[in-house]
């Protein structure tokens, strides 16, 4: 199978949708999958086998996110994309994260959601990107509203987080507000 990438100056994008996945996990060796899609361990493998097999998808929301691998050195560095998409609605829920803190503070999501922001607009036919963040999370805040992102709510106890609930901010960014990050 070929797997579809996008290209930035310091990035790959590795296309991941619903059949990339299922030609994963029926035809390659855990091993394959691991270095694929950058799975720290058999552990992570086993929970992200699991989400796979209860399905990922429905008759109207799927999803469709990008590996996000340096370039230099090939390694697998994180991920970044719509985790749910609603493709009745034209929205998706963006979400995105880095695996190792070495790469944080470096520019480097903002790099991939340029990319991933212009192919959800323009490639999806998204109309609405939501992203939900901590209220604490200072570096997520300020990216997205980087790329023109606005706050829409607080949902108040949304996400449990080491066994505590806790709040999140809700975000959108309309197609027409779109600003490249250029603020």
């Amino acid at each position: 199978m070929r797997f579809d990438e996008l290209y930035t100056e310091r990035l790959i994008l590795r296309i991941i949708t619903p059949e990339v996945l299922d030609y994963a996990y029926n035809y390659l060796s855990d091993w394959q999958v691991m270095e694929l899609m950058g799975f720290s361990s058999e552990a992570v493998l086993q929970r992200e086998k699991e989400k796979y097999n209860k399905g990922l998808t429905t008759f109207n929301k799927s999803f469709l996110y990008f590996i996000l691998t340096d370039r230099a050195d090939q390694k697998v560095i994180g991920w970044c994309g719509y985790h749910t998409w609603y493709i009745d609605h034209n929205r998706a829920e963006l979400g995105y994260g880095l695996y190792y803190d070495d790469y944080k503070q470096h520019g480097l999501m903002s790099e991939a959601l340029k990319e991933i922001l212009v192919y959800g607009f323009r490639v999806m036919a998204l109309h609405r990107i939501e992203a939900f963040t901590a209220t604490n999370n200072t570096a997520s805040i300020k990216t997205l509203q980087k790329f023109g992102f606005r706050q829409e709510a607080t949902l108040r106890e949304h996400y449990l987080v080491n066994g505590k609930m806790e709040d999140s901010l809700l975000f959108s960014l309309l197609k027409i507000e779109f600003n490249h990050g250029k603020n």
